[in-house]
């Protein structure tokens, strides 16, 4: 490249050369004196000849410098794309890499700002109770949530699976295992947020169970404890129901 440069340099300074050799022939009455007319016109022809030639070499090196530039600016590009590629391999694999080791030690998790350690095959036996329910399977899905509290009882997955697990009963009309699995997410998890929902079911839980008056009582908290929410409106709804 700095051969190339160096090559246009010189072809720069010719054509100057030549240039003001061209302006100085026909400038000056005395250089004309030194040539016949013939010679005179032969000269300059040579002359303009020689800068169209040495126009064209430039024109040509500056094209071969537009195209190398072109080329090393390609080259340039393919490099940052493989670096790239190469990041995001990395990342991947080294996300992969940790999602797998994961499976087989314990590891700090918050779950709906519930912190605590996560065993190996806790969420995944978590994530089969919850696919369970939501696939219908009411009873499997019951028996899974309260096999898992029993297994990790200190999971952050805890009052998740206890407020499902009340929900299941629920659902069962179960309305005793209801009653007990929600007022024990209520009790041990006071400021979780699925509180408020849980103490939605609660409520009717004890109202299909034929005790009104705690069903009142619960929904009277719903709206007083958690005012503009979904729940509390829920609650209200449920409590002018309620006569």
């Amino acid at each position: 490249m700095k051969i190339l440069f160096s090559s246009a340099k010189q072809t720069l300074s010719r054509a100057f050369c030549l240039s003001a050799a061209l302006v100085c022939l026909g400038a000056s009455n005395s250089a004309w004196a030194l040539f016949s007319d013939d010679e005179a016109r032969k000269a300059i022809l040579d002359l303009r000849k020689t800068l169209a030639t040495t126009q064209l070499e430039l024109q040509g090196q500056i094209e071969k410098l537009k195209a190398d530039n072109a080329e090393l600016r390609g080259k340039i590009e393919n490099l940052e794309k493989q670096s790239e590629d190469i990041n995001s391999s990395q990342k991947t694999y080294y996300q992969d890499l940790d999602n797998r080791l994961g499976n087989f030690e314990p590891r700090t998790a918050t779950i709906e700002g519930v912190s605590g350690i996560v065993q190996p095959n806790e969420k995944k036996a978590y994530d089969d109770a919850l696919k369970a329910f939501q696939a219908g399977s009411l009873k499997k899905a019951d028996e899974s949530f309260t096999a898992f509290i029993a297994k990790y009882p200190k999971s952050p997955y805890t009052p998740l699976a206890l407020y499902w697990s009340g929900n299941s009963k629920y659902a069962n009309k179960a309305y005793a295992g209801a009653i007990s699995q929600l007022q024990s997410l209520i009790k041990n998890y006071p400021d979780h947020p699925r509180v408020p929902a849980a103490m939605v079911t609660l409520g009717n839980a004890q109202l299909e169970s034929g005790n009104k008056t705690a069903a009142k009582k619960t929904f009277s908290e719903v709206v007083a404890k958690y005012p503009d929410t979904e729940a509390a409106k829920d609650a209200q709804q449920l409590l002018t129901a309620t006569k």
